[in-house]
């Protein structure tokens, strides 16, 4: 059977392989190829990228604030207005507006995020051509005022911040409304209605106040999407953020890359937890710690 030659002009010369192996230490046992490559992370000093050639730092700083235009809008918003509706459906719990609300919390959070920003799409920027359809800026961008930038990028950004609060505001709420549920149970706050205290300062005064630190987990849990953003809904709204990178990056093999990004996401899911066990002692003074 015959074979068919291989390009020699896509074959790599035996000195450019060893150039490559002592550039990425692929030379070394992989211990110490391990141990050089933390300690040059340990300097900030991520390596290049494989595919664009440049430093791997300077590609996470160019789409890190991209991604918290999203992720920071998002968490505000959904914090927000999850701990109003949260307090609300503890007040109003049982009655049928509750229900009603608790209906649609769940629809909300069983629709997916990829579903709706499709729909999205299809309603507000191809039928009733409101607003952009895919990427973070207009081509006659460089031509705007400061205020027409601003405005122009909060458009672009309507339907992909949409996409990413929807689903974590119908969970907090539901959250918020599950912990304040188990509270309200409790004998001071009994004794609190025996004093003739009423409800908004029973609420807000003692239930919730007895509820921050499960919120200040989840808190500390969400730290590490601030940077990583949502990979599958950056890539339908074309946005350039830290998951697009990470997902081109994994597609091209850009091995360097992907070992910055995972590193720091690694590092903000630690970062997260530490936050929260601060956080502890300042929303329940009795929380000390040694």
């Amino acid at each position: 059977m015959a074979t068919i030659a291989a390009d020699p002009s896509l074959q790599m010369s035996e000195a450019d392989q060893k150039r490559l192996e002592r550039a990425y230490g692929l030379d070394k046992h992989w211990t110490l190829g391990y141990l050089d490559w933390a300690s040059k992370a340990l300097q900030l000093d991520l390596g290049n990228s494989l595919r664009r050639k440049v430093p791997v730092k300077r590609l996470i700083r160019e789409r890190l604030g991209n991604t918290l235009i999203l992720t920071v809008s998002s968490l505000l918003l959904s914090y927000l207005l999850s701990i109003p509706l949260g307090l609300w459906s503890t007040a109003r719990a049982g009655t049928l507006s509750e229900r009603s609300m608790a209906l649609v919390l769940y629809m909300l959070y069983s629709l997916p995020t990829y579903v709706a920003a499709l729909y999205l799409q299809i309603l507000f920027a191809v039928k009733l051509d409101l607003l952009p359809l895919t990427g973070i800026k207009s081509e006659n961008f460089a031509d705007l005022s400061a205020f027409g930038r601003t405005w122009d990028i909060f458009q672009h950004a309507i339907l992909p911040v949409t996409c990413f609060t929807y689903g974590t505001l119908a969970y907090y709420s539901r959250f918020i409304k599950a912990n304040m549920q188990e509270v309200v149970r409790q004998d001071y706050i009994r004794t609190a209605k025996a004093k003739g205290l009423g409800e908004r300062t029973i609420l807000l005064k003692h239930a919730f106040r007895n509820t921050l630190i499960p919120l200040v987990t989840l808190m500390g849990l969400t730290l590490p999407s601030l940077l990583s953003g949502a990979i599958i809904l950056e890539m339908i709204f074309n946005w350039p953020g830290m998951g697009t990178l990470f997902f081109e990056s994994l597609r091209e093999r850009d091995y360097p890359t992907v070992m910055g990004l995972t590193l720091m996401f690694s590092v903000m899911t630690l970062a997260g937890q530490l936050l929260a066990d601060i956080l502890y002692s300042v929303v329940d003074p009795r929380v000390t710690y040694n």
